[in-house]
């Protein structure tokens, strides 16, 4: 019979086995790099970044650092989108030039760089940044602040 566990014991320690160590460094290894790369080309970067750090930091503690701060810098921008009509405005306007580029070339248009992974890329993040900004302004009119829940 074991003996119950005082408050002041320290937690189990868990073992993870090296094949989901592995799998998981593979995909979020992956999804950082592909993140890095979406920055300069068209496509969500930092949702893959961030999503990246998010995988790591399941079995990686040195990950939780930067995926802590990109959390908190992602939640500051959001709080100027929700606070700045002019941002706001901004934002809905680059969203509907994202989608509109990925209809574009999902339509047959032909533009440099793009083909039809591209394009769903950009149908998508168009639509993500239009949901943040209504989000983002919605919380502002109830007085919420983002991250408070």
């Amino acid at each position: 019979m074991r003996a119950a566990r005082s408050g002041h014991d320290p937690p189990p320690v868990r073992h993870h086995s090296p094949v989901k160590t592995v799998a998981v460094a593979v995909l979020g290894g992956l999804l950082t790099l592909a993140g890095i790369a979406l920055i300069v080309l068209p496509g969500p970067g930092f949702v893959l970044i961030a999503a990246g750090l998010a995988v790591l930091a399941t079995q990686f503690d040195w990950a939780k650092k930067p995926l802590d701060y990109a959390k908190g810098k992602a939640e500051d921008g959001v709080q100027e989108v929700g606070r700045s009509w002019w941002r706001a405005a901004l934002a809905v306007l680059c969203a509907l030039a994202l989608a509109a580029v990925g209809v574009l070339v999902l339509a047959g248009v032909d533009l440099p760089f793009t083909n039809a992974f591209t394009a769903v890329v950009l149908v998508l993040s168009g639509l993500f940044l239009l949901g943040t900004v209504v989000y983002a302004r919605r919380r502002e009119a109830k007085g919420e602040p983002v991250g408070s829940d």
